[in-house]
């Protein structure tokens, strides 16, 4: 997937990454039993305007928001996931032209870019203006942005009329929440939770960087940019966007790299795989498509974790381009790769 392939769309018009629109999302939902209805949509944006938090789907994962503008608010959202001070947020926006009122800079590329991909799994890194609380970005000047093409995160940030901060609806280096159900076993009653199904997408945004008219990749997402070399986090200093800790994404149970059923330690646990089956105590086939296994990737890391099995070994996918991402948050996500340390 090149940068050119995507075609144009506007908000609510153009198909998203995913192959459909954000209207026809919202029909879908409102036909179904999923998706909270239009009063819970009002009423959350309300919490986030008065300074309160809010868990909502993405099509990546479900984030805990609270007002970008606000940093008594933006702060709860630290407290609540245990969140180091040198992780930013990134900032969820309802339209390009939200998108430009909490940036300094706006080129060029940034609008090509958001033209292409939004609403959708791409992430903006740009200059910020100082409406954007310091808190927000870790310190720095810069700002992640991107709008979202879930129908309930797009409604409710139009209701709401801010711009909402929200990282993954978890503990912080746990693993991140793709259904309601796993945001309520993270946090309980201690925060409301829009219900819009599972996420279609499964794992986070890519994170991009625009810096003199150059793209910088600072996170690998299922959306790909073509070949950008990867950032790495500078030691002990602000992240330049989130994800990028050297352990994240991360269950309590020990999750071992393996290349086939010879590197399992023994059948106790449980082996996640997709071309090469092995006998042990718990196994689950993935899909042999990159998407699809996004797609399925953390809930069945949440499943196994609850079964509290003495370890999860899963297949190395393959080391091609589109399985970037996935290889980025298993590697993240792991203890050992083949026996090895992670």
């Amino acid at each position: 997937m090149s940068l050119w392939s995507k075609r144009p769309g506007a908000r609510g018009q153009g198909p998203d990454a995913w192959g459909q629109t954000p209207d026809a999302w919202s029909r879908r939902l409102a036909a179904s039993s999923e998706g909270p209805g239009a009063r819970a949509v009002q009423a959350a944006a309300e919490k986030i305007r008065r300074g309160g938090l809010v868990a909502f789907p993405t099509e990546t994962v479900y984030g805990l928001g609270a007002n970008a503008l606000d940093e008594s608010a933006v702060q709860k959202i630290y407290d609540l996931k245990g969140r180091p001070a040198t992780s930013p947020l990134i900032v969820h926006v309802a339209s390009i032209d939200m998108a430009r009122g909490i940036v300094a800079e706006w080129p060029a590329l940034a609008e090509e870019l958001a033209r292409r991909w939004w609403p959708g799994p791409l992430t903006l890194v740009l200059p910020k203006r100082s409406e954007i609380p310091d808190i927000v970005t870790a310190g720095l000047p810069t700002v992640g942005v991107r709008m979202p093409s879930h129908p309930v995160a797009l409604e409710l940030i139009e209701a709401a009329g801010v711009p909402v901060a929200a990282p993954s609806a978890n503990r912080f280096t746990g693993v991140s929440p793709t259904t309601a159900e796993h945001v309520r076993a993270a946090f309980g009653d201690a925060v409301d939770v829009l219900d819009g199904g599972p996420c279609q997408v499964g794992i986070e945004s890519t994170v991009v960087a625009i810096q003199n008219g150059q793209l910088k990749l600072l996170r690998p997402g299922m959306l790909s940019l073509g070949d950008l070399e990867p950032q790495t986090a500078p030691s002990g200093e602000a992240h330049p966007a989130p994800g990028m800790s050297a352990r994240h994404y991360s269950p309590r149970t020990p999750v071992l790299l393996v290349a086939g059923p010879e590197a399992l330690p023994d059948c106790r646990g449980a082996y996640v795989w997709r071309l090469k089956p092995a006998s042990a105590a718990r196994t689950i086939r993935m899909p042999e498509d990159a998407a699809a296994y996004a797609a399925r990737f953390y809930s069945v890391l949440h499943d196994l974790d609850a079964e509290n099995r003495p370890w999860i070994a899963v297949e190395l996918p393959p080391d091609t381009p589109e399985w970037a991402a996935i290889h980025d948050r298993l590697r993240r996500a792991s203890t050992r790769v083949d026996g090895r340390e992670g």
